[in-house]
C-alpha cells in the first residue's frame, strides 16, 4: 500500500466473524510495533454501527436502546440541524454549550440546583449530561425539542463551507498518527471532545490506510450509498476473511424486499400530494404545508416532470390495493395453519409464505394478482418515477412551510434535508420486482414476530411485521461485479475446496470471464507435526432426522451419538462438541452433564457479549466440555490455540433446513446455474461449517489434539456421502464406534509417554 509504484491507496478487510475483526486489530497494532523507527505507524479504523458507538445506547442513557437507536439517531440529528439552522441561540456552538449547561445546572432549568451527573461511557466522561438535552423558545432549555449535542459538537467543528470533503476537519485529533482506532478508542477520543463518534467514523473513513469491517460494508447497496462507498474504487486492496461465508452472507445483502409499514407510510405521502388538488377540484380547501403540499407547487413539479397527476393517482389506487392483497394472504394463510389464531396472537412464530411452487420456476401470485386485478405493467415499471417526484414535492413543502415558521418566529419543524421518504424506495423495489426473473429470484412473504398495541386486538398487524421479500438465489454475478470495483484483492479462508465451485458461486468465474480479471489460486498446506494429532471419521448411523427423531426420543441413533461423545469428553483437557442446531446442542448438554465428571458448558443463541463471557469461562481454569451449535459463532473464526483445546467431535453434516421454500428455490435455481442445485447449495456449505469447526484443534505446530467427524457420510462412500469433500490427504481415518474408543486410548497414551 506504501509503495510508490502501486496504485492502492488502502487495504480493506471484510470478515463476517466479530472474533476476527479483533484478530485483524491485534495484527496491525502488531505490525505498527515492528516497523523501522522513521515509519509513521499504519493507521487503521474498525467499521461497526451506531448500537456499538453512540454514547447513550452504550449506557441505556438519554431514552435510546438498541430496538430504537437508529431511529432515534436520525431524529435527533434532524432536530439538530433544523436548530443550527436558526442562527443565534441555537447555532452548533450554543447547543453544545447549552447542554454543559444543562449538566451543571448553570442554565435557566427551573430545577433546583446542578444535577453533578455526567454520561461515561469508554473510560471517559462527556461533559453532558445522561439526559438528552432540550431546547424552547422560552430559552436554551426546556421540553420542546430534544437534540443530540455530541452531534451539535461535531457540526461545529465542520468547515464553514460544511463540504464533504473537508469533513475530516472535523475530527479532534490526528488519526494518521494514532495507528489502530478500536471501536472502544473511537468511542473514548470523540466523547472526550464532546463529538459524535459514528459521524467521526464516517469523516475518518476516507484517511486511513487500513479499513476493517463486515461484509455489509462493502456489498450492502444502503451501506456503501450513505456510508462506504468512498472505499468502493481501484485505489482499495480489498481482503476476503472467511471467504467460504461470502455467498450466503451477500446472498440475503443483494436481496430486496419492501415492508408492510413502507407501503403503508407510501401510501400516506402519496396522499399528501394528491389531496391539494383533488380538494381543489371538489371546491373543497386543503391545509398546506407539511399535512399536505400547496396545489401549485404540485402543479409546478408535475410540470416539469414526466409523471402525471393521473399516475399518482393510480400509483395510490396499486399501493392500497397491494396492502389488501397482502392483508388477504397473510389472513388466509393463518387460518389455514393456526385455526383460532386471533384468541392468542402471542403463540404465532416467525413464517414463510411463498408465492409460487418455489421448487418450479413460475410467475409469482402476486404478479398475476396485479394483472387479473386490472393494474397494468406501467404501474410496477412506472412507481419509481412517481416515488422521486413525491419526495421532491414533500421536501419543497416542509422546506417552505419551514422558512414561514421561520420568518413569522414560530418555532421550527423538522428539516426535510437528508429525511428518508417511504415512496422512492415503495417504488424501486415495486419495479425490481416486476423486472427480476423468476429463476434466479424468488418471491415470499416474511413474517417476523414483533407486538405492536397500536393495532387491532384481532389483527394479524398487532404480532407480526410483514414484508414482501424478492430473494436473489443465485447472487455471483453481484459478488463477482462489487469485486471488480476494486483494484484487487484476496478471497481467503482453510476451507474454499472444492475450488471449482467456490470460484462459480463467488462470482470469480464472472468477473474473469466478463470483466478479463486475472483469477490466481493459491494454496498452502498444513504444515504441522502430524503426531500431534489424531483425525477419525467414525461410521455411526447417519444424524438425520429420520434416524434421529425430535430432540429427547430414545433410540438407537441417539443412543450411538451419547456413547461417542461422553467417549471423547473423557479426555484430558477442554472439549468442542458442535451440534446441526441449538436444540440438538441443548439435548446432547443434558446427556453429557449425567455421563461426565467435568463440567458441560451450553452455548446458546446471543449477543456477542454473553458468548464473549461463556468463551472465557470455557478457557479458564480445569478441562470442560463447551457444547454449540454448528451456526454459532463458537466454530468459526475463534483462536483456540495452545491447551485452550484438546479435541473437537462434530455431529452430523449440518445441512440447513430443507423444508423452508427459500432454501428449495435456491436448490432449484442452483440446479439451473450450476447443474447440482442440492451439491452446491446445501451440501458443499454444510461440510464447510464442519471443517470449520473440526480446524479449531490444531492452530500451530505446538498444538496437540484429537479431531472426530461422526456421520457415517463422512466414513463411506454412499449416495448421500459426503467423503469427497474433505481433505483428500488421508488425515481422517474410517474408525467403526468400537475402534474409535481404541484409537483415543492410543492416542492418550502416546500423549502419556511422550508430554
Amino acid at each position: 500500500m506504501r509503495d510508490p509504484d502501486t496504485d492502492y491507496e488502502r487495504v480493506f478487510v471484510l470478515t463476517s466473524v466479530k472474533q476476527q475483526l479483533r484478530q485483524f486489530e491485534a495484527d496491525l497494532e502488531t505490525i505498527n510495533e515492528n516497523l523501522p523507527d522513521d515509519w509513521d505507524p499504519i493507521s487503521g479504523l474498525t467499521l461497526v454501527g451506531k448500537a456499538d458507538v453512540c454514547p447513550y445506547n452504550r449506557e441505556g442513557a438519554g431514552g435510546i436502546d438498541d430496538g430504537n437507536v437508529y431511529d432515534r439517531c436520525e431524529t435527533l440529528r434532524d432536530r439538530t440541524r433544523d436548530l443550527t439552522g436558526e442562527g443565534g441561540e441555537t447555532t452548533a456552538a450554543s447547543l453544545a454549550a447549552n447542554a454543559r449547561q444543562q449538566q451543571t445546572g448553570l442554565a435557566d432549568s427551573g430545577r433546583s440546583g446542578p444535577t453533578g451527573r455526567f454520561l461515561e461511557t469508554a473510560g471517559e466522561t462527556a461533559a453532558y449530561p445522561p439526559e438528552m438535552p432540550t431546547y424552547s423558545d422560552g430559552g436554551p432549555v426546556g421540553a420542546e425539542t430534544e437534540y443530540c449535542p455530541f452531534y451539535a459538537q461535531y457540526l461545529e467543528d465542520l468547515p464553514e463551507d460544511g463540504s464533504d470533503g473537508d469533513a475530516s476537519e472535523a475530527v479532534p485529533y490526528d488519526f494518521t498518527e494514532a495507528g489502530m482506532i478500536t471501536p472502544d478508542d473511537l468511542v473514548a477520543r470523540s466523547v472526550a471532545h464532546g463529538s459524535c463518534p459514528h459521524s467521526i467514523m464516517g469523516a475518518v473513513l476516507g484517511h486511513v490506510e487500513v479499513v476493517l469491517g463486515n461484509y455489509y460494508h462493502a456489498f450492502d447497496p444502503r451501506t456503501t450509498g450513505s456510508f462506504t462507498g468512498a472505499l468502493l474504487d481501484d485505489s482499495t486492496f480489498v481482503v476476503c476473511d472467511e471467504a467460504h461465508m461470502l455467498e450466503p452472507r451477500v446472498r440475503d445483502l443483494v436481496s430486496d424486499g419492501v415492508a408492510d409499514t413502507t407501503l403503508r407510510d407510501a401510501e400516506t405521502e402519496l396522499s399528501r400530494v394528491i389531496q391539494p388538488i383533488k380538494f381543489e377540484r371538489e371546491g373543497r380547501h386543503a391545509e398546506g404545508g407539511s399535512k399536505t403540499a400547496d396545489a401549485d407547487l404540485v402543479r409546478a413539479e408535475l410540470e416539469d416532470s414526466d409523471v402525471s397527476f393521473e399516475e399518482l393517482n393510480r400509483t395510490l389506487e396499486f399501493i392500497r390495493d397491494l396492502r389488501e392483497e397482502l392483508d388477504r394472504r397473510v389472513t388466509a394463510y393463518l387460518d389455514r395453519n393456526h385455526g383460532g389464531w386471533r384468541s392468542d396472537l402471542h403463540e404465532l412464530s416467525d413464517a414463510e409464505i411463498p408465492l409460487r411452487d418455489p421448487a418450479e420456476p413460475a410467475e409469482d401470485e402476486l404478479t398475476a394478482w396485479a394483472r387479473e386485478a386490472g393494474h397494468s405493467d406501467a404501474e410496477w415499471v412506472r412507481a419509481e418515477s412517481v416515488g422521486a417526484v413525491v419526495e421532491r414535492i414533500l421536501n419543497e413543502a416542509e422546506a417552505e412551510d419551514s422558512e414561514a415558521q421561520r420568518a413569522s418566529g414560530q418555532a421550527s419543524g423538522r428539516s426535510p434535508r437528508d429525511r428518508t421518504r417511504a415512496a422512492p424506495a415503495v417504488g424501486r423495489i415495486l419495479g425490481e420486482w416486476y423486472r427480476r426473473d423468476h429463476t434466479d429470484y424468488f418471491r415470499e412473504i416474511e413474517l417476523e414476530r414483533t407486538w405492536d398495541e397500536t393495532e387491532p386486538a384481532d389483527s394479524w398487524r398487532r404480532a407480526y411485521s410483514a414484508r414482501l421479500a424478492l430473494h436473489n438465489c443465485v447472487p455471483s454475478d453481484a459478488i463477482g461485479d462489487r469485486l471488480g470495483a476494486f483494484g484487487g484483492g484476496i478471497l481467503m479462508s482453510a476451507t474454499l475446496e472444492p475450488m471449482d465451485a467456490f470460484t462459480e458461486v463467488t462470482g470469480l468465474d464472472y468477473l474473469a470471464r466478463e470483466e478479463d480479471r486475472p483469477v490466481t489460486e493459491r494454496r498452502y498446506g498444513l504444515h504441522f507435526p502430524a503426531e500431534n494429532r489424531e483425525s477419525f471419521a467414525v461410521s455411526v448411523p447417519k444424524f438425520t432426522y429420520d434416524n434421529r427423531g425430535r430432540p429427547g426420543e430414545e433410540n438407537p441413533t441417539r443412543a450411538a451419538y451419547t456413547d461417542a461423545i461422553s467417549r471423547i469428553g473423557r479426555l484430558p483437557g477442554n472439549v468442542l462438541v458442535g451440534m446441526p442446531s441449538y436444540a440438538e446442542a441443548e439435548w446432547i448438554a443434558g446427556q453429557l452433564e449425567s455421563r461426565l465428571e467435568k463440567p458441560v458448558l451450553l452455548d446458546a443463541a446471543s449477543d456477542d457479549e454473553t458468548t464473549q463471557s461463556l468463551k472465557h469461562e470455557f478457557f479458564a481454569g480445569a478441562g470442560k466440555v463447551l457444547v454449540t451449535s454448528l451456526r454459532g459463532t463458537l466454530t468459526e473464526g475463534v483462536d483456540y490455540s495452545g491447551d485452550r483445546l484438546s479435541a473437537a467431535v462434530i455431529c452430523g453434516v449440518p445441512i440447513v433446513n430443507t423444508s423452508s421454500p427459500r432454501t428449495t428455490a435456491v436448490r432449484r435455481a442452483y440446479d439451473d446455474a450450476f447443474g447440482d442445485g442440492f451439491t452446491y447449495a446445501l451440501t458443499i456449505p454444510a461440510v464447510r461449517k464442519a471443517r470449520q469447526a473440526i480446524g479449531r484443534v490444531i492452530r500451530s505446530p505446538e498444538d496437540v489434539g484429537v479431531r472426530v467427524l461422526l456421520d457415517e457420510r463422512y466414513a463411506r462412500e454412499s449416495w448421500d456421502s459426503v467423503q469427497s469433500y474433505l481433505p483428500d490427504d488421508g488425515e481422517f481415518q474410517t474408525v467403526s464406534p468400537d475402534m474409535l474408543e481404541f484409537g483415543l486410548e492410543r492416542f492418550r497414551s502416546r500423549l502419556e509417554s511422550d508430554p
